[in-house]
């Protein structure tokens, strides 16, 4: 039994790739590591970006697409989902032997939709139309917008990873747009058995960004705290995930056939060179949840993690953390907003440069016509 395939069957966690690219699907890679125990797949602008841009492999298919007539957008999201409909097909039979508990593949809608609630809706209801396949997760930013967006979907029926969480307060209104969603599909009428869903909580960029302030605080109290935010922060997520999917609110809801929003931690990769490569994903076993794993986390955890409970472990402490990082003046809220937008402008970044660079491609293929 490898380490991956002992943290679902033994402690409850579900370890997904953060990766998906078109050279795994075509050599087996991907098959391969469903088969040694990841249960799921992430993908982002930022990786699809690095796919296309650090690949020949799509570009005989976008060669067709410009020939065919179609724009460059068009042309970038045909590559993103055929790479999506061919791992939703290898991570399918996980889907179907695991109760529909996983074996999704995650695919976000453009940044540049982040702040328009009505236009991350259409992008979701196009992905869920194009792909149309039931273990098929559409990611939407934890925006202020996205909220909104996130109960929209859900009371449509729709299978929601809810990205870029990095705050305590915005989980918040994730969990309460699940939870609102589902009682509009169920008093529809809905099955709530046929909704998914997991919320994105990023780990390793909050210790970046909150140890950068302790540093220009400088002070030793602050300095002490230095490494503690975002572990100290995830056990907290964790704790709100276990009393608000206990409340009797949740409770009608599982009475119908619903399944809990699985907290998944993402950003498990260390920053720090001083930091124990897998320390992310060590601190944060637990049952009910999803860890998201770059190759390398994934090749340092087999190789030397130690795989035990955590989750749930140390949360006074956690409480502490927190409360000493708001003394020194840490406002964890406003640490998510930067965050928040820091993410959401990298994606963008991203997406804008790989169009940018298909846009060249396009034109030398209409010059070879």
């Amino acid at each position: 039994m490898t380490k991956l395939q002992y943290l679902y069957d033994v402690c409850g966690q579900s370890p997904w790739l953060d990766n998906l690219t078109r050279a795994y699907l075509r050599d087996g890679t991907l098959a391969r590591m469903v088969n040694q125990g990841i249960r799921g797949v992430t993908a982002n602008p930022t990786i699809f970006a690095r796919s296309i841009t650090g690949s020949h492999h799509y570009d005989e298919q976008f060669s067709a697409l410009i020939a065919a007539g179609r724009s460059v957008d068009d042309a970038y999201w045909e590559l993103v989902t055929s790479d999506a409909a061919d791992a939703l097909a290898v991570l399918r039979p996980v889907f179907d032997r695991g109760d529909c508990f996983d074996g999704f593949v995650s695919v976000e809608v453009s940044p540049e939709l982040a702040h328009d609630t009505s236009a991350t809706i259409a992008a979701a209801r196009w992905l869920r139309r194009r792909l149309a396949q039931p273990n098929l997760l559409v990611k939407v930013p934890a925006t202020a917008e996205g909220v909104a967006a996130v109960e929209k979907l859900t009371a449509e029926g729709a299978s929601i990873n809810v990205t870029l969480l990095f705050s305590l307060s915005r989980y918040a209104e994730i969990i309460d747009a699940y939870l609102s969603g589902l009682e509009r599909f169920t008093g529809k009428g809905g099955d709530p058995s046929s909704v998914s869903s997991v919320a994105s909580f990023f780990v390793s960029r909050v210790d970046t960004e909150v140890d950068q302030r302790l540093q220009t605080l400088g002070t030793e109290e602050a300095l002490a705290l230095r490494g503690q935010a975002a572990v100290a922060q995830a056990k907290l997520a964790y704790r709100l995930f276990t009393e608000q999917f206990s409340s009797s609110r949740w409770h009608r809801l599982a009475a119908l056939g619903a399944d809990v929003q699985r907290p998944l931690w993402a950003s498990t990769s260390t920053k720090n060179p001083d930091d124990r490569d897998t320390r992310y994903v060590e601190q944060l076993i637990g049952p009910d949840t999803v860890t998201t794993l770059p190759e390398a986390t994934i090749a340092a955890f087999e190789d030397h993690g130690t795989v035990a409970r955590t989750v749930d472990r140390g949360v006074p402490e956690a409480t502490e953390v927190m409360q000493r990082l708001a003394a020194v003046g840490i406002d964890m809220t406003a640490v998510g907003r930067t965050l928040e937008g820091d993410g959401i402008a990298g994606f963008e970044k991203a997406y804008r440069g790989v169009l940018a660079d298909l846009t060249v491609s396009a034109r030398s293929t209409a010059a070879s016509l």
